[in-house]
């Protein structure tokens, strides 16, 4: 489908409606009910790694617009699984989310000395899964995005790092550039394994990837 040139409209804000109308994710998202198409980038980490487990307590950092929390809600089925509450999932965001069915969302800064404390309480316990899906606004500026986007990888990680059960996941976004490397000899530490990878639903011209750890030691 073609984009119309119109008044007012940048050429990059061209490209970017096209791409949007041709994307058989952005469709599937809308035919789906999924807030982004982002969620089927967590779908399909997830049918490679298995961490999203009925009965699991999941965290998800950034969670705006709450994609990444609706997938998690389908794969743990809060108050569906056995005992008080089966999975529990919640989200935290700066930025307000609309409701999600099954799942809390707080309007908090995960950087707050109390954050780790809340979720913990909200959970009924440590977490199983800590996800982050968290990208800084672009500058247009390629080192300094890559930098800005692996602090908050680095930021999310410390953060998993004190609420996670021994032998859960972490999952988190990141760009190629090369200082990555830091954060993978950190979580080589913690976790028994580490892989990075990048789901189908990632554009293909994008430098976005995703590091998976399983197996946190505690």
């Amino acid at each position: 489908m073609r984009v119309k040139t119109a008044r007012g409209r940048t050429v990059s804000s061209q490209r970017w409606l096209q791409r949007q109308l041709n994307d058989p994710y952005v469709a599937e998202a809308r035919k789906r009910g999924y807030r982004s198409r982002a969620a089927f980038k967590l779908l399909q980490i997830d049918d490679q790694f298995r961490f999203l487990k009925p009965g699991a307590r999941v965290v998800d950092l950034g969670a705006a617009p709450g994609g990444w929390t609706q997938v998690a809600v389908e794969r743990v089925r809060p108050g569906q699984g056995r005992g008080r509450s089966g999975g529990v999932v919640v989200g935290i965001d700066l930025t307000p989310v609309e409701p999600i069915a099954g799942a809390t969302v707080l309007a908090k800064d995960f950087y707050d000395d109390d954050a780790p404390a809340v979720l913990e309480k909200l959970l009924d316990g440590p977490a199983d899964v800590v996800l982050s899906d968290m990208a800084a606004s672009a500058t247009g500026d390629t080192q300094v995005d890559h930098l800005r986007i692996m602090a908050l990888a680095e930021t999310a990680h410390d953060f998993a790092r004190q609420v996670l059960k021994p032998g859960g996941s972490f999952v988190a976004k990141v760009l190629r550039g090369g200082t990555e490397r830091t954060l993978l000899d950190r979580l080589k530490r913690d976790f028994t394994k580490v892989r990075h990878v990048k789901p189908e639903a990632s554009r293909a011209d994008s430098a976005e990837m995703y590091v998976v750890g399983t197996g946190f030691r505690g």
